[in-house]
Formats: structure tokens, sequence, C-alpha cells
């Protein structure tokens, strides 16, 4: 289980502060590298930013789940009833790979 930001540092209380410094590049290749040299992967885009990583990925290969964004924001927007972890595990089961347990 991978869980990735687009861009993976921020300043304290200061969405976005880091954007353009070179982190985008970085997990643009990390999400290219797996797609490429892996199948049955699920990845799980939320909000219109992660959305756009979508391109990189070979639907053929690859599940991908695109809702809202899960914060408190925008989660009424897409994200309740979207059941991505449950979508996740159906998929992991279809092609014989053992679900994810997302309990805490």
């Amino acid at each position: 289980m991978l869980l990735l930001n687009a861009t993976l540092t921020v300043r304290a209380a200061q969405a976005g502060s880091h954007q353009g410094r070179g982190w985008e590049e970085f997990t643009d290749a990390v999400i290219q590298k797996l797609a490429a040299q892996r199948e049955h992967l699920v990845f799980i885009l939320w909000g219109s930013y992660a959305r756009k990583k979508g391109s990189f990925i070979d639907t053929s290969k690859h599940l991908v789940i695109e809702s809202a964004h899960p914060s408190p924001f925008s989660a009424d927007k897409g994200f309740f009833g979207s059941r991505p972890f449950s979508r996740a595990n159906a998929y992991l089961k279809q092609h014989s790979i053992s679900p994810v347990n997302w309990q805490l």
C-alpha cells in the first residue's frame, strides 16, 4: 500500500505552499514507474489535481478509482458513497490478490 500526495511537503497551515518545487515531477515518475512495471495495481485518485495523474496509468492493466477529495470542504461532492476501499478490494480479489485490511 502506497499513499502518495503529489506534493510531499507543505509549510504548516499553508496548503499548496510547496507546489512547483519538484515534488510533482518526482511523484509523476513514481506513478509512471509503478504503472509500467506492475500489473493489477489500484490507483485511488481523490480530487481534481490527483485525477490529472490518471493520464499516466494504463487502465487495461490497472484499476483507477476517482472521486472528490475526502476533505471536509469537498467530501459531499462525490466522495461520500464512492466506496473506494471496497471497490479496490473487489478488484484485488478478482485478480487473486489479497485484499487490504483498511481497518485501523
